[in-house]
């Protein structure tokens, strides 16, 4: 039998990044940080000045990653869940770094014992987690990730796929909503690994979930 598939976001997922993207903005560049949306940029200003321009705030990640990847932590129980889970499903990180930066994510993932395919992505991950299905042979799928125009991405191209909205990050998760088209959000690996091995359990597809007026 196909087995499940496991399509995982890896910053503020498996991996704590914008306490240590913080700690670095005010520490390199006199810039603050507060956990006010998931969109960085409106976090982002200049001490006592006005938010960052969404192309500042990818040069300051350009930054930070791969210079900065080695402060990131652990989230709580990530890679153990990931160890339970791979036992029976397929598993592969799709994260939104630039491709020179897969190397550095391979690695600094194998460091807390993450050995799972990774995959580079820029922009909605719809279009490639479509792909990855279709490659493991459209088996039951669960999606996580913490920025919700990702989970509208891919209940656009691959509806059939679960899609659990994750925010490990406590202080930016109490100040973001659930994603509208996600079927659950969960913040914690004990809840999540439990939601995720009942969805491959069920070896159902996914129900549609339609969109609100504002994304219509």
């Amino acid at each position: 039998m196909t087995r499940p598939l496991l399509i995982s976001d890896c910053d503020e997922v498996l991996l704590h990044m914008v306490r240590h993207f913080a700690t670095w903005l005010d520490e390199a560049h006199d810039i603050e940080f507060r956990y006010d949306s998931w969109e960085l940029a409106k976090n982002m200003r200049r001490r006592g000045g006005a938010p960052l321009t969404q192309a500042e705030m990818f040069g300051y990640l350009g930054g930070f990653f791969p210079a900065e990847m080695a402060r990131q932590t652990l989230v709580p129980h990530a890679g153990a869940a990931l160890a339970r889970l791979a036992e029976r499903a397929d598993i592969v990180i799709l994260t939104n770094l630039e491709d020179q930066c897969r190397t550095h994510r391979v690695a600094q993932l194998e460091r807390f014992g993450i050995a799972h395919r990774v995959e580079c992505n820029q922009g909605g991950k719809g279009a490639p987690v479509a792909r990855l299905v279709a490659e493991y042979g459209d088996p039951v799928t669960v999606f996580v990730d913490d920025l919700p125009h990702h989970h509208e991405s891919v209940a656009q191209h691959a509806p059939g796929v679960w899609r659990l909205h994750m925010i490990a990050e406590p202080a930016l998760a109490a100040g973001v909503p659930p994603a509208p088209r996600a079927h659950a959000r969960i913040d914690d690996w004990p809840a999540a690994e439990a939601w995720i091995a009942a969805r491959f359990e069920d070896g159902v597809p996914a129900p549609a979930v339609e969109a609100t007026p504002a994304e219509a």
